[in-house]
Order: structure tokens, then C-alpha cells, then sequence
């Protein structure tokens, strides 16, 4: 076994809409994003995104610079080459929005066997409050609409009853387990993978993590300095309804990345701090 990072990265370039016109598009066109997105469908100009993995091994876990399971870090692809898998392509408009897309329900603890949950915290919570979101939002059932019914397999557990059960119920198969009468069992060829732990088990302080190098590369030499302007500005625009100690404190981390990154949001500060007092005025 092996961990793996999987991207999807779009092949339709990448545009960003200004702070401002999204603030107007937002206010007199809030369909904008997925009218474009029909139409193209539409037109036969389909979407898509180039899947790529990154591949660790376990040693390489263990051993490597930074926490690989720290959502906030990325993995080098200088150390873990991008290896292209395939394309996801939108090819067609839903029928129906509400019944493909309204009760459409996602959830990461969905896998098919060989693909297994890693120890990354941010997944280890979503495994659990995916489904627990479903259920509250569509209902126990939901697994058992169209949408979100298995395509071939056929469902054999032992989850019977509830509001809104559909088709047969699974008829009169028992619904506990173990049983006399031949009710499914577990298939070996997906359990999970077998592995070892070893070492302490303890509360981890990261307060002393490296925080700041991956941002620093990607400040520096990912982004233009026309985009590096207009991240400041983001950001100035709203640390400005922060209490100032609070905005000093945000500015000493911003230093700690690079003291240009913190000069562009001290400077940019006053600014948006007299347009909120002209406001209250």
C-alpha cells in the first residue's frame, strides 16, 4: 500500500473575477457562474479536468519535511512527480436539477475497494459527518434514491426500514447479523489494508510546525506581482474589521512569510480603515 494525493486540474485555464466585480455580479447576477456553465454544456464545449496522483510510501511518510496528512501542506512535485490517471468530463445538463443535483450526496467515506482513508484529521472528521449531513438533509434513506443508487452492484446489507424506503425493502432477508439464513457476509477482497503502528500515543502540540516556507514559495515565485497586489488587498479589505492588536497580530505572521507580503497589507490598511470610518459617518 502506498498513500496517494489526487488532483483534478481544470484544462479550461484558470480566471479570477476581481473582488469588486464579483461583489456586483454576486448582488444583480447570482447565476452567472452556473448559467456560463450550462451553456457550455449546452454547446458541446465540455468541461474537464485532468486527474493526477502523487504517490508516498510509508517510509517516505515518516521521513518527509513536513506533516503529509496536514490539509493545509502541499507535496512537493519536484519530490512526488504529478503521474496522469485520466479526465473527468461534464458532458451533459441534468434532466432534472432537483432530482440530480438538489438530492445528489457526496460523502469520502464512499470508496471502492483498493482506494482507503489515510490518517489526514480533516478527512478522519468528514468520513463520519458527510453521511450524518445526508441523512439530516435528505433523510435516512438517501443512499437509495437514483442519483445515488450503485449503477450495477446490488445493495445487499442489513440497513432496512425508515422513512421514504424504497424499492422492496431487501424483502424478507434477515436483518441481523450472524444468521441462519445465508445473509451477506463480509468480502475479504475489500478489506482494508493491514499495517503496522508503533511509537507514543499523545496529544501534538503543531503551535511549532513550519507554517510559513510553502506559503513563502508560492508568494514569491508562483505569483505575479499584479496577483500578489491583489491577494494584499483582499486580505486588507477584511482584517479592516478586525480590532487593530488583532491586525497587528495577522501582520506579524504575514511577516514571517516574507516582510513584503506584510508592507502591502500595512500600507493597504489605513486605506480600507478610513473608507469603514467614512462609512460609519
Amino acid at each position: 500500500a502506498v498513500y496517494c494525493k489526487f488532483h483534478y486540474k481544470t484544462n479550461q485555464g484558470i480566471k479570477n473575477l476581481s473582488a469588486d466585480k464579483a461583489a456586483k455580479l454576486a448582488a444583480s447576477d447570482p447565476d452567472y457562474a452556473i448559467r456560463d456553465l450550462f451553456e457550455a454544456i449546452e454547446k458541446g464545449n465540455f468541461p474537464s479536468w485532468s486527474l493526477s496522483i502523487q504517490v508516498m510510501t510509508f517510509k517516505e511518510a515518516e521521513e518527509y519535511k513536513c506533516n503529509p496528512f496536514d490539509a493545509t501542506k502541499i507535496w512537493s512535485e519536484k519530490d512526488f512527480p504529478l503521474m496522469p490517471v485520466g479526465q473527468l468530463i461534464l458532458n451533459r445538463n441534468p434532466v432534472n436539477y432537483f432530482a440530480e443535483v438538489e438530492q445528489l450526496a457526496f460523502g469520502p467515506s464512499n470508496m471502492p475497494p483498493g482506494i482507503e482513508p489515510s490518517s489526514d484529521k480533516l478527512l478522519q472528521g468528514r468520513l463520519f459527518s458527510y453521511p450524518d449531513a445526508q441523512r439530516y438533509r435528505i433523510g435516512p434513506n438517501w443512499q437509495q434514491l437514483p442519483i445515488n443508487w450503485p449503477l450495477t452492484a446490488k445493495v445487499a446489507n442489513y440497513q432496512r426500514d425508515g422513512p421514504m424506503s424504497l424499492f422492496d425493502n431487501q424483502g424478507n432477508a434477515p436483518n441481523y447479523y450472524p444468521n441462519s439464513y445465508s445473509g451477506p457476509v463480509s468480502d475479504p477482497k475489500a478489506l482494508e489494508h493491514k499495517y503496522k503502528v508503533s511509537g507514543d500515543v499523545t496529544r501534538y502540540n503543531s503551535a511549532d510546525d513550519d507554517n510559513f516556507s510553502q506559503v513563502q514559495e508560492y508568494y514569491m515565485h508562483e505569483l505575479k506581482d499584479d496577483e500578489r497586489q491583489r491577494l494584499c488587498q483582499n486580505i486588507a479589505n477584511s482584517l479592516q474589521h478586525a480590532e487593530p492588536f488583532i491586525q497587528e497580530r495577522a501582520l506579524k505572521n504575514f511577516k514571517a512569510v516574507h516582510s513584503d507580503y506584510e508592507a502591502r497589507i500595512r500600507a493597504l490598511l489605513p486605506l480600507f480603515n478610513g473608507q469603514k470610518r467614512t462609512q460609519k459617518t
